[in-house]
């Protein structure tokens, strides 16, 4: 089932034709999530080999002499689109690199504490534990049960820090999202930012669904580290994420993870230099850029690939602002459309908020409890476990499967890619998976396992 959302123009039609035209995506294949991955296009893909020819051709001659100049031209068009400055922007393979560089990084005094929210994402939960760990440091978690509004967000945020202060501690950095993972919805990020800056707290944005997906503005808001994993709403292939730190704050930044040849040691009475075996002449570069222009052997050909996914973006598609009307539009569809052949609702506040993006949550058909087909406390998670597989393993589709304040959910990812009627269909295989769960089939699966 075709919708179209939008009036056709030169630029190649969205849904089915973009998809057939211009993604690889398999033909059995129902990709409702883009968030978690992403993919690229042919165009791009074609980039991305190229740059690896090259990188073949003559290796030594490409990684000391071609690379960094590409990368300059790659961190230029990234500049450019942030509307940053460039020695502000580098690359590294993903958004979780970019925030365990910064929590690396920092020297938390003591009595200092980094505050996040409940929803930040799993990784970045567990790096937050492992600096508790090998340094004593403590967090605050601030409780987010969606669907709420955005004052109430910040009201909470607000509260926890006048708490962290009362108790004679303070807030060393504040961790939080442009847009959350699960669930899936737009987080007040900008107004966040503000109140760390009200509170002198450094504020570090794990923007890893915003670029390519909401408007930024990283010029206005100013947050103190932000990255965003390019390789998910920007069409780049995995992995690249762009990182970007203020020159205020790059003096916080000593090192790249690991630890390579761009790092420049504090003074010590060293009598021999510690020679880049790279021997390269980087003099007059930014320290910051320099740190992460070589950091050990990757495939850095994914970095190389920005300008062709903003010109695939731009003179295919029809630009950043089509793109996002038609994912955004196409989302908020499909969660209708799949509420309604659920029984259910969509995740959504008062004030319409958490849907200003090309995320929507639908609740799915299940109860929680010990009665007849409602699910067991115990079973909560194995049930999202087997639903997700089951979806794609037996019909092909993939829509995570979550649950959120004491209910299950599915996460849509709309995209140009799609049609309401791929949504249509998860829906309803969605709607049958219910059922089953309900009939305890996870547990017999699981039994047979």
């Amino acid at each position: 089932m075709a919708d179209a959302i939008l009036p056709m123009t030169s630029r190649c039609p969205f849904g089915q034709t973009m998809r057939d035209t211009h993604f690889m995506l398999a033909p059995t294949h129902t990709p409702l999530n883009h968030g978690s991955f992403g993919t690229y296009p042919k165009p791009v893909q074609r980039r991305l080999h190229e740059c690896q020819t090259l990188s073949e051709a003559r290796p030594d001659y490409f990684q000391r002499y071609e690379f960094p100049e590409m990368l300059d031209r790659s961190r230029a068009a990234m500049a450019s689109f942030l509307d940053v400055p460039v020695d502000e922007v580098v690359f590294v393979p993903n958004a979780t690199t970019a925030i365990n560089v910064v929590l690396e990084n920092l020297r938390f005094e003591k009595g200092q504490v980094i505050l996040h929210l409940s929803t930040v994402y799993g990784s970045v939960a567990k790096m937050i534990e492992y600096i508790h760990e090998t340094r004593g440091t403590e967090s605050v978690n601030v409780a987010v049960k969606y669907p709420i509004d955005d004052d109430v967000l910040i009201s909470s945020f607000q509260t926890a820090i006048r708490d962290i202060k009362f108790g004679k501690r303070r807030v060393g950095i504040a961790i939080f999202d442009t847009i959350s993972s699960l669930p899936g919805v737009r987080v007040p990020w900008e107004r966040l930012v503000e109140v760390c800056r009200e509170e002198s707290i450094l504020s570090l944005v794990d923007g890893a669904h915003g670029i390519g997906h909401i408007d930024l503005g990283l010029s206005k808001v100013q947050p103190d580290f932000f990255t965003s994993n390019c390789h998910k709403w920007l069409y780049v292939p995995r992995a690249c994420a762009v990182f970007h730190v203020p020159k205020r704050n790059q003096h916080l930044i000593r090192t790249s993870l690991p630890t390579s040849h761009g790092f420049v040691p504090s003074p010590r009475g060293l009598s021999n230099e510690i020679v880049n075996p790279l021997m390269i002449d980087s003099s007059g570069k930014n320290p910051f850029v320099l740190l992460f222009e070589y950091v050990a052997t990757l495939d850095v050909s994914p970095y190389l690939c920005i300008e062709e996914a903003l010109k695939f973006r731009r003179e295919v598609c029809g630009g950043e602002e089509v793109i996002k009307k038609y994912c955004e539009e196409i989302s908020s569809k499909a969660g209708r459309l799949a509420a309604e052949i659920l029984g259910t609702d969509v995740m959504e506040n008062e004030t319409k908020t958490l849907t200003k993006c090309a995320f929507t949550n639908v609740r799915l058909p299940l109860e929680i409890g010990d009665g007849q087909g409602e699910i067991p406390e115990k079973d909560l998670y194995p049930v999202a476990v087997w639903m997700t597989a089951t979806l794609v393993r037996e019909s092909d589709i993939y829509s995570p499967v979550f649950f959120h304040a004491r209910k299950f959910w599915s996460r849509f990812s709309g995209q140009i890619y799609l049609d309401l009627g791929d949504f249509e269909k998860g829906a309803r295989v969605l709607k049958t998976l219910c059922e089953r769960a309900k009939n305890g089939e996870h547990l017999r699966q699981k039994a047979r396992l």
